[in-house]
C-alpha cells in the first residue's frame, strides 16, 4: 500500500520515498484515529498528510518527552536545531531529518504557505516553558498555531469546491475541535508532564482548580466539581465541532469521506467520555473498535456513492504553484 501511496503521489526519487515511508510510520504508529481516516483519502494525497501528521508529531515529541528523559535546555535545542533544518527545508525542498525532506516537499507541491509551519512552531515552544492558561482566549491563542495552523496546512492538499478564503475558518475550526478533543481525554497525561491545557476560568466557574486536579490524579479519588468541570469543556468543545462542520461540504467530494469520518471518530472520543461519567484523569477513554470499524464502513460506502455519481463540483483551481491533485473532481 505505501507503494501504491508513493506511485500515485508522483515520488520517485528513493530518499524522498524513504522520509514519507517514515511519516507514514508516525501517523500509523501515534495516530490510529487519525491514520484510520487518512485511509479513505484519496490514495495520491495520502502521502502528503502523512508528512504534516509527521512533521508535527517529531515537534511534538520532541517538547512532550514524557519520560523526562531529556532536560528542558536539551528539548529547547532540538526544538531549534528542528526550526532551521525546517527554514533551511523550505527554502531547498530538502532537509536533515526525514520529516522535515517530506514536508518541505509537500509545502512546494501544494503551496502551503511557510507561516503556518512557523505559528505551529512558535507553539510548540511555548509548551517548553507554559504549564496553564488562565482564560480560554489564551488557550485559543496557543491553539492558532498548535491546531489552526494544522488544519490551515491540510486545506491545499485537500482541496475545496468553495474559494479557499471561505473554506478555511472552518478548517481551522475542525483543528482546534480535534485538540480540545485530545486536551479533555488526556488530562491526566498532561498533569504528569506539568502541564493544564483546561483554561483555569473554565475550572473555577465549577469550583475546580489544578491543585484539585492533582490531587484526584494523585489519589484516585473523584470530585463533583471535577466532573461539572470537565462536561462544560465537552460542551465548549461540541460547539467547535458545530463551528467546523459546515466546511466538510466545501471540500473536494472526493476527500469529505475522510473528513467525515475523522470528524465522527473523534466526535466518539467525546461521548466515550461522557460514557466513562468524565474519569479522564484516572483512565483513558477510547472509541470501542467496533464502533471505529463501524464508522470506517460507512465512509467506505460514502467513497463508493461519491464515485457512482457523476457531475460533482470541480475544486477551485489551486494557488499558483500548486499542483492540482491528482484525478480532482473525476471519480470516487
Amino acid at each position: 500500500m505505501t507503494r501504491r501511496e508513493l506511485a500515485a503521489a508522483g515520488i520517485t526519487d528513493p530518499a524522498l520515498r524513504a522520509a514519507y515511508t517514515h511519516c507514514r510510520q508516525l501517523n500509523a504508529h501515534h495516530g490510529k484515529t487519525y491514520f484510520l481516516a487518512t485511509r479513505l483519502l484519496p490514495v495520491e494525497r495520502r502521502c502528503a498528510v502523512h508528512a504534516l501528521y509527521g512533521f508535527a508529531r517529531w515537534a511534538d515529541d520532541i517538547v512532550d518527552d514524557l519520560d523526562r528523559r531529556r532536560t528542558p535546555q536539551e528539548r529547547d535545542r532540538l526544538l531549534r536545531l528542528l526550526e532551521n533544518d525546517l527554514a533551511h527545508g523550505l527554502r531547498t525542498r530538502g532537509g536533515d531529518q526525514p520529516v522535515v525532506r517530506a514536508v518541505a516537499d509537500t509545502a512546494a507541491r501544494y503551496a502551503i504557505e511557510p507561516r503556518l509551519f512557523a505559528d505551529f512552531l512558535a507553539s510548540m515552544r511555548d509548551d517548553l516553558s507554559v504549564t496553564d492558561y488562565p482564560t480560554y482566549a489564551d488557550l485559543r491563542a496557543y491553539m492558532h498555531g498548535s491546531a489552526a495552523a494544522i488544519g490551515l496546512q491540510m486545506l491545499p492538499v485537500l482541496g475545496t469546491v468553495a474559494p479557499r478564503e471561505v473554506a478555511a475558518p472552518h478548517a481551522a475550526a475542525l483543528g482546534v475541535a480535534f485538540q480540545l478533543t485530545n486536551f479533555l481525554r488526556d488530562v491526566g497525561e498532561d498533569l504528569d508532564r506539568g502541564r493544564v491545557y483546561l483554561p483555569a476560568d473554565l475550572l473555577a466557574a465549577h469550583g475546580a482548580d489544578r491543585p484539585l486536579l492533582e490531587w484526584s490524579r494523585r489519589t484516585g479519588r473523584r470530585d463533583p466539581r471535577i466532573r461539572a468541570a470537565f462536561a462544560a469543556a465537552e460542551a465548549l468543545t461540541r460547539a467547535v465541532y458545530r463551528e467546523a462542520e459546515p466546511g466538510i461540504a466545501m471540500l473536494d467530494p472526493r476527500v469529505r469521506p475522510c473528513i467525515r469520518t475523522a470528524y465522527t471518530l473523534y466526535g466518539g472520543i467525546l461521548d466515550a467520555i461522557a460514557a466513562d461519567d468524565y474519569a479522564v484523569l484516572h483512565r483513558r477513554s477510547v472509541v470501542p473498535r467496533r464502533r471505529r470499524a463501524l464508522t470506517a464502513v460507512v465512509g467506505i460506502a460514502r467513497i463508493l456513492g461519491a464515485r457512482a455519481r457523476t457531475g460533482t463540483p470541480r475544486p477551485v483551481a489551486p494557488v499558483r504553484g500548486e499542483p492540482t491533485p491528482q484525478g480532482a473532481g473525476d471519480r470516487r
